[in-house]
Parts: C-alpha cells; sequence; structure tokens
C-alpha cells in the first residue's frame, strides 16, 4: 500500500540503484587492480595502443624530453656543480696508471706498471679534455687500419718500430700496415701459419689473450676470422701502445704481468699468445706461466714467437749466449709439462702448446696445486707459484669445466657455469628469461637511438654486464663489448667468456685501465643502485666522462629516484640528457637516461673551444 511518505514509484526503483551502484563498485576496484599490475599488463587493447603510440621513438639523439626529472620545489636547493675542464696537461690522463705516481712503486716483478690508483683527497674534479683538432675515428674497418694524428699526438713508435711495421705517419694520419715485432710481413700471414696447427677457422676459437699486446694488430686482424681477442699492454717508454690499438677499434686494457693476477676468471680464454712480449717466464718459479694458464681454458692453446724460440738464428741478435737460452727454453718446456700442456708445434720463430682437456693423463707428483676456494676471486689478489686446479672429471675425454658450442652457437647456449649452478641464483630458466629481457631492452634502445648497431658506435662499453645478455643482443662485426663485472657485484665473468664475449672485472670507485676517449657508447643497467653508498656519484660519472669519446652517447638503466641524482650531476659535465620511460610505461619505477657528450677541446690556459 502507498503512502505519499513512501510513493511506490520509489520503491519499485530501489534494486535498480542498487545494482547501479554494485556495478561502479566492481567497475573502479578493477580500475584500480589494473592500474596498479602495471600500465597494459592487464589489457590488450591498451597494450595495443601503446605499441602504436611508442613515445620513446626518436629520428636521432637530439630529442625532446619524455620524462622531466621531478621539479625541486625546494627553491633553496644549491644549483647543480658546473665542472670545470682539466689543464691541457691531463689529456692523456689514466688516474690509476700515472708515470709520476708509479716511480714510487718498486720495479720488482714490474709492481710499478700495476695499478695505483690516487687518494680521494688527490681525485681529480674536472673534465678531461681532447687535444686540439680531435676528430671522430674511422669507421670500422677503415679504422683497423688509420688512426688521426690530432686524436693520438704521438710519433715515437713511428721511428722506434719503423723496421718492424707496427705504424706509419703519413700526412695527417697514422697508417697501421698490421705488422709486429715477430710479423714484420703482416698479421695475416702470421695467423695463417697459427691456423694450419690451431682452429681459428670453425668457431672452436673464440676469445684470445694477447699478453704485451704492442699496437694490438694480432687482435684487429683476427676479428675478421670471428675472434675476439683482450689486448693488454702496461703505459710504459712504448708511448700510446694501448690507446693506439683503442683508437683502431680493438679491444685492449692498460695491464701487466706482474704480481697480483689478471682481472679475468679461471678458463676464460681459448687461445693465449705473446709475440716478443718480454715477460720472464721462467723466472719465480714460473709464475706467469701458471697465471697464463689460469685463464687458458682446458683444450685452450698457448703461443710463443720471440725469446727463446728460434734462438740458434737470434741469439746474437738478441745479444744472449746459446747456453743461457737453450736453458730458457728448456725451463719453459719442462713448465709446460708441469702444466699438462702439450707441444704441438714448433718451426722458425714459432712454437704452439696446448693444454690438456683435463687432468686424468698429468703427472703433477712435484707441482704446487692453489689452494684458493674460488679461481674467479682475483681483484688486486697477490699472484702465487702455484697451479689452479680445474674441475674434476669422470671420463678422460671429458672437457673439464664443460665442453662448449663453436661460435657463434655459443653465443646463446646454455654456459657449463649455468647448467651446472656454479652462479648462486641463476637457473637455466633464469638464464633464459634474461636473455629474453635485454633483447627487449636493445630493440628499446634501438628505437630511442636509431645509431645503436652502426658503425658509429665501434667501442661499446657495459658498466655492468651481469650474464652478457645486453652484449649477446648487439653482437656484430660492427662494434664489440667491453663487459664489466664490478667487483662487488655476483660474479658471472666466466659466464660472459663461455659465451663468446670478454670482459674484465672493476670497481668503479676506482679509474678503469684505459686511456681518455676510447669508448663510444657506455651502458650503464643498475650501476649508480649498486655504488649508491660505496663511492660518490660524482666520481662515476667523471670518470665515464673521461673514457667516452666525444660526441659519443652514454645509456643509463636505473630507479627514477637515483637518475634524478645522476641527472642533477650530469647537467654540470657538459653532457646533453633525456630521460624516457621504461618499455613497459611510465608506471614503471625504472628510467632510462641517454646522454650525448659535447664536443669541446681543451686550449692553453684552461678554456676550451667547441669550434674545432
Amino acid at each position: 500500500m502507498g503512502s505519499k511518505n513512501n510513493p511506490s514509484g520509489n520503491r519499485a526503483r530501489s534494486p535498480v540503484s542498487i545494482f547501479i551502484v554494485l556495478g561502479m563498485c566492481c567497475f573502479f576496484y578493477l580500475l584500480g587492480a589494473w592500474q596498479r599490475s602495471g600500465f597494459g599488463k592487464g589489457d590488450s587493447i591498451a597494450l595495443e595502443i601503446t605499441k602504436q603510440t611508442d613515445c620513446n621513438i626518436f629520428s636521432d639523439l637530439n630529442f625532446d624530453t619524455h620524462h622531466n626529472v621531478i621539479p625541486i620545489l625546494n627553491s633553496s636547493e644549491p644549483k647543480p656543480k658546473v665542472f670545470k675542464p682539466c689543464d691541457v696537461k691531463y689529456t692523456d690522463y689514466t688516474p690509476c696508471q700515472e708515470q709520476d705516481r708509479a716511480m714510487h712503486f718498486p720495479r720488482e716483478n714490474m709492481i710499478y706498471r700495476e695499478r695505483h690508483c690516487p687518494p680521494e683527497e688527490e681525485k681529480l674534479q674536472c673534465l678531461i679534455p681532447a687535444p686540439k683538432g680531435y676528430m671522430t675515428p674511422f669507421p670500422w674497418p677503415k679504422g683497423r687500419d688509420y688512426v688521426h694524428y690530432a686524436n693520438v699526438p704521438h710519433k715515437s713508435l713511428t721511428v722506434e718500430k719503423a723496421v718492424q711495421n707496427w705504424v706509419q705517419f703519413q700526412g695527417n694520419v697514422f697508417k697501421f700496415p698490421g705488422g709486429g715485432t715477430m710479423f714484420p710481413q703482416g698479421a695475416d700471414a702470421y695467423i695463417d701459419e697459427l691456423a694450419s696447427v690451431i682452429p681459428i677457422a670453425d668457431g672452436s676459437v673464440r676469445t684470445a689473450l694477447d699478453t704485451g699486446c704492442g699496437v694490438a694488430s694480432w687482435g684487429a686482424y683476427l676479428m675478421k676470422r670471428n675472434v675476439l681477442a683482450m689486448s693488454f699492454a702496461p703505459r710504459d717508454n712504448h708511448e700510446a701502445q694501448v690507446q693506439f690499438a683503442l683508437e683502431r677499434g680493438v679491444p685492449a686494457v692498460i695491464g701487466v704481468l706482474g704480481s697480483i693476477l689478471l682481472p679475468y676468471p679461471s678458463r676464460a680464454f681459448d687461445m693465449a699468445q705473446c709475440s716478443r712480449c718480454l715477460i720472464p717466464w721462467t723466472e719465480n718459479d714460473g709464475m706467469y706461466l701458471m697465471e697464463v694458464d689460469r685463464v687458458l681454458r682446458p683444450g685452450g692453446y698457448w703461443v710463443l714467437s720471440g725469446p727463446p724460440i728460434n734462438w740458434k738464428t737470434y741469439y746474437q741478435t738478441w745479444k744472449r749466449s746459446k747456453e743461457e737460452l737453450k736453458a730458457e727454453q728448456s725451463k719453459i718446456e719442462e713448465l709446460a709439462e708441469l702444466l699438462c700442456w702439450e707441444k704441438k708445434y714448433e718451426k722458425g720463430d714459432i712454437a704452439i702448446w696446448r693444454k690438456k682437456v683435463n687432468t686424468k693423463s698429468c703427472q703433477r707428483n712435484s707441482a704446487k696445486i692453489c689452494q684458493a676456494k674460488d679461481a674467479d676471486d682475483v681483484w688486486y689478489k697477490k699472484m702465487d707459484t702455484c697451479i689452479t686446479p680445474v674441475p674434476e672429471v669422470t671420463d678422460a675425454n671429458e672437457v673439464a669445466g664443460g665442453e662448449l658450442k663453436k661460435f657463434p652457437a655459443r653465443l646463446n647456449a646454455i654456459p657449463p657455469r649455468v647448467s651446472k649452478g656454479l652462479v648462486p641464483g641463476i637457473t637455466v630458466e633464469s638464464y633464459q628469461e634474461d636473455n629474453k629481457l635485454w633483447k627487449k631492452h636493445v630493440n628499446s634502445y634501438k628505437r630511442i637511438n636509431g645509431l645503436i648497431g652502426t658503425t658509429r658506435y665501434r667501442n661499446i662499453m657495459d658498466m655492468n654486464a651481469g650474464l652478457g645478455g645486453f652484449a649477446a643482443s648487439i653482437e656484430s662485426p660492427k662494434s664489440w663489448v667491453m663487459n664489466v663485472v664490478p667487483t662487488i657485484a655476483e660474479n658471472t665473468l666466466g659466464v660472459i667468456y663461455e659465451r663468446g664475449l670478454i670482459g674484465i672485472y672493476h670497481d668503479w670507485c676506482e679509474g678503469f685501465s684505459t686511456y681518455p676517449r676510447t669508448y663510444d657508447l657506455i651502458h650503464a643497467s643498475g650501476v649508480f643502485s649498486l655504488y649508491q653508498n660505496k663511492c660518490k656519484f660524482e666520481d662515476i660519472l667523471l670518470e665515464m666522462d673521461r673514457i667516452l669519446r666525444p660526441e659519443g652517447a652514454v645509456i643509463l638503466r636505473d630507479e627514477v629516484n637515483v637518475i634524478n641524482k645522476v641527472n642533477k650531476i650530469a647537467l654540470g659535465m657538459r653532457w646533453e640528457t633525456k630521460m624516457t620511460d621504461h618499455e613497459d610505461g611510465p608506471l614503471v619505477p625504472e628510467k632510462i637516461l641517454v646522454v650525448v657528450k659535447q664536443y669541446w677541446v681543451g686550449s692553453k690556459g684552461n678554456s676550451t673551444s667547441s669550434d674545432e
């Protein structure tokens, strides 16, 4: 029955109202859940729209920002610090290998040529200038043979090594004919002779180590055979040899076999060589040869060309007695046998040994075996006169540590260290997921910067390489990647080498073992989050600026709060910066900061010019 206080019409509409309210509640609940899940992850239509309206596609590096820095509301905040240029005398500054500091250390075992970094109060807080007239290096492969004189204005090697065809000066460029001390007629012919014994052509040999590399012509000419060589040499009286190597587009670092272990994991290289490297292999009871053995993969090859090989022909040239040279070679032969190496070849100036695939048939009764629990824990660790054990095997034909596929299949195959569960927290499944993730990331980078994958970026560095997914995703004959595994990160460098890539251990609180202006592109994923309680961001950024070429690029990937701190410092470094969103949309807290280093050169009076 109706009443004027509660008419029957209102009573009929009540269920409808309730239904509408309930419907709206459900709608907003679902909407909130969708937003919290991450942009586009639960909505195929939204995802498709995102794909069609990709805000991260840019025609070049001069793009407009699509994710601005969070504004600073407090007007009292100090403005970004502006970093001034260093004096021009620091043009070739290498913080941890400076000659003046080196002279304070003993010469025994080449200690004075090792890394000796400045204390905190002596670190430079300025930008390293490029030399006057600096030019972008020649693109590969022309860059292998030519270097602009203005970029590395040092002529001493053209005189000192003229007969050996290391380098020639022609007009305003250096020409590199491909010669070396033990291969003055060219690296190609030398490598052909090695390939008659070593399976270089079929992908079995992918990673190589050149100890005492000169201008790295061996590594330069191996590249067309799909072999990546890690070359090193000290900063010594052979002025700028490593700088020349990197300017040519060849992997190299400043380094020496001295008193500390090499910054590479055990079982890393398929091949190692010494071509007149002048390393005293028989001193310290063979300690240096034992270090080569540590980094040489079971089944790998060691090449020795130069003293004492072919001593009967050269003893007068080398100004050494027959007896001394004969005894030295005999000692090397004894050490090789102790290391379980088999001699495969000796003809003319070249001798080749092969490390056995396991130690089943080795006689090592008198050998001292290293007791270190982790043969890959090498950063600033003292070298010892002992043999690094290889993993045990159950069969005489089994390769210790695991057999690797031939390259390029090796690149994406499951590395033995992963399949055997030797990397904490890494499974076969997580390794494969990591590869998929980095392919996605690199595709995004290429949309942001269309020059990635071209010859514009030849020398590339990944500052926090993880499992090597970034390098694997951009693998190309046009470029190479120095995969850096920070000493405070999970030790994954052995995995990277098992993929057929190269890299090095490093602590980013210190200077890297290279010359200024040696990398075209630097990738840094999670680096600043990793180091935010370890050292100053500005010190890491200044080091990045030192090793980055003028007009080179940087890609930083990190949490947004960290990226904002980095960007604030970068604004005072003559860097052009742009921030963009994560591939999955603006609600993901991880962001990408893309940088281009401005072109400028030093001049007297500590002023600079950008008009050269």
